[in-house]
């Protein structure tokens, strides 16, 4: 919502915003997927909507109503760098910061081609997304201590190996009993699916966790983890070579460049009209219409 929707259509205090926002959005497979009736979402969102967060206030709490549960949560990396704006919006927010080795995320994100590097580092695609996993990690991070005391870190690999302890932790947070037998028998969604990027041949075997270590040659890692080593220490995941050899010129340039760039396209995205310009294609468009 924060990172693409509130960008694109603007103020939605205006009603000309709220009506181009409909257009696209009772469209889309989000929307479709709410189950929620077409004509009235669209008649409460151009009636009632004063902002950003008042629609995804409208909507999810249409989607729990229709559930018949109490609470909505929404999901996203990109949430992180939209924090103090959600705050803002949305007072009674609380973030959990899902926080996973860097060189698995790279390994997902370079297979997926989510992150597009410069023309003429197109072979170093793998140390690009490295290099956004630290650079969105960090500012998620700085952000974060903002949002104290409703701001939450939580390591991936602890849900997956420990997920009893860490379920307790992550309950006591948002004053939320998450049963863990309850969840794993349920095992809606992901649970029953994995959202995974390996998910074919031997490779759906692997744990997600330290996947990297089998996927990676011994030469990706070692141009890898000297980018962004200080930050996997600071996070308490152990080096594969416990001191990374310096990186030469070309990646002291791209510790420079890359984060450089994501910041400054973030900041365009946020403060002018090229805002405006961003692409739905995640929306999924064209779906089948909601239930009149």
């Amino acid at each position: 919502m924060f990172d693409l929707l509130a960008t694109k259509f603007g103020d939605l205090s205006r009603l000309k915003n709220r009506e181009k926002l409909m257009r696209v959005w009772l469209r889309s497979y989000m929307c479709a997927a709410s189950g929620l009736n077409q004509n009235h979402i669209k008649d409460k969102v151009l009636n009632e909507c004063k902002s950003t967060g008042h629609f995804l206030e409208i909507l999810m709490g249409e989607i729990a109503q229709s559930q018949g549960v109490e609470r909505w949560a929404v999901w996203g990396p990109d949430n992180l760098l939209y924090m103090p704006w959600i705050k803002e919006e949305l007072p009674d927010a609380l973030f959990i910061h899902m926080i996973r080795d860097g060189r698995d995320v790279a390994v997902s994100m370079n297979k997926e081609g989510w992150i597009r590097p410069f023309p003429w580092d197109r072979k170093r695609s793998l140390l690009v997304a490295a290099l956004h996993w630290r650079w969105k990690v960090t500012r998620g991070r700085q952000l974060g201590r903002l949002m104290l005391p409703d701001y939450l870190e939580v390591r991936f690999e602890d849900l997956v190996t420990r997920n009893r302890e860490t379920l307790v932790g992550i309950g006591n947070f948002i004053g939320h009993d998450l049963d863990c037998d309850r969840i794993n028998n349920i095992a809606i969604g992901t649970l029953s699916d994995p959202n995974s990027s390996f998910r074919t041949g031997h490779e759906a075997k692997y744990s997600p966790v330290g996947r990297w270590r089998r996927l990676l040659s011994s030469d990706d890692i070692a141009r890898m983890e000297p980018l962004i080593s200080s930050l996997l220490e600071q996070l308490g995941y152990p080096l594969a070579a416990p001191n990374p050899a310096p990186t030469g010129i070309g990646g002291r340039t791209m510790q420079v460049l890359y984060p450089w760039f994501f910041s400054t396209k973030h900041w365009l995205k946020l403060h002018t009209p090229l805002g405006r310009f961003a692409g739905t294609d995640r929306l999924r468009l064209g779906q089948k219409s909601l239930p009149e």
